[in-house]
């Protein structure tokens, strides 16, 4: 199994003056936190306890950690205030910029990432969070959000691009490590690269993690049976696979970026996982 993850930086290593911003919106002082492993950030990502009893989620980075990501926490912020009730994400609680740190105070979900393999009943779970999103998130909500055609228009071949027009709000980031199992129900983590598509796109997205980690006949199964998927022509979501597959590989031959040292791993894993989904599909 490809492990997710970069060199987070921790609570501790944050400057005195992000934890007096945090302090600022949560009314009192940090006095507990607790770092979160999995994701692709660099940055910090910690539950916190304050003073006051007030618990919260804080993510924090710099371009000390990697240049792009300050602006990714930015573009979710801005996001995360925007996702109307209904939409099966944690609160924003409170954003701040900090010299060049991007802090974003978000609700703290009691609740852990599914059990990977993936089980089916976890992936149910996931299924219907996603039936939520598109019930709230169909016409998109959120202004000026990009489309998934352009958002990816550099990433995925023309005849994958084309199948990508919808008016729902995805996520388009979908995996265990951005995903919470509280109380029965999913939760969908970490938006900045939220835009509108079409309703099945998440699920597909989500199910390339299933596959990859030898879920096959239950992400087929899936696929047959959603609400979201069950009605697509199997070809358009093969043509999307595939797509995918290519994305997945062409970035798995660049350098590695500062800070992230397993996501090349990662994603050569994925697009051969994805080769391989698409062949048995094509038969």
């Amino acid at each position: 199994m490809i492990a997710s993850g970069g060199n987070r930086v921790r609570w501790s290593d944050l400057p005195a003056a992000v934890h007096d911003a945090v302090a600022d919106v949560l009314g009192s002082a940090v006095v507990h936190a607790v770092s979160q492993p999995g994701g692709f950030s660099p940055g910090s990502a910690d539950r916190v306890a304050t003073a006051g009893g007030t618990r919260a989620f804080v993510k924090a980075v710099s371009p000390a950690q990697n240049t792009a990501s300050p602006a990714m926490h930015a573009r979710e912020a801005r996001i995360a205030a925007l996702l109307p009730l209904g939409v099966p994400a944690p609160r924003l609680l409170g954003a701040r910029e900090v010299g060049d740190w991007q802090v974003l105070v978000l609700e703290d979900v009691p609740g852990r990432h599914p059990t990977l393999p993936w089980r089916a009943d976890e992936l149910a779970l996931v299924v219907a969070a996603l039936q939520e999103l598109a019930a709230v998130g169909t016409p998109c909500p959120v202004p000026d959000l990009p489309t998934a055609r352009e958002s990816l228009a550099t990433e995925l071949p023309a005849e994958a691009l084309a199948h990508l027009d919808g008016d729902t709000l995805v996520h388009l980031d979908l995996r265990a490590d951005n995903l919470l199992i509280a109380d029965g129900r999913a939760v969908l983590l970490d938006w900045p690269h939220a835009a509108v598509g079409p309703r099945w796109l998440d699920l597909l997205a989500l199910l390339f993690e299933v596959d990859r980690l030898g879920g096959e006949d239950l992400a087929e199964e899936v696929l047959r049976t959603s609400p979201s998927t069950r009605d697509v022509d199997p070809d358009v979501l093969t043509t999307v696979l595939a797509g995918f597959a290519v994305f997945f590989l062409t970035r798995a031959a660049e350098p590695d970026p500062p800070g992230l040292p397993t996501l090349r791993a990662f994603q050569r894993a994925q697009g051969e996982a994805l080769q391989h989904w698409v062949a048995r599909r094509r038969g």
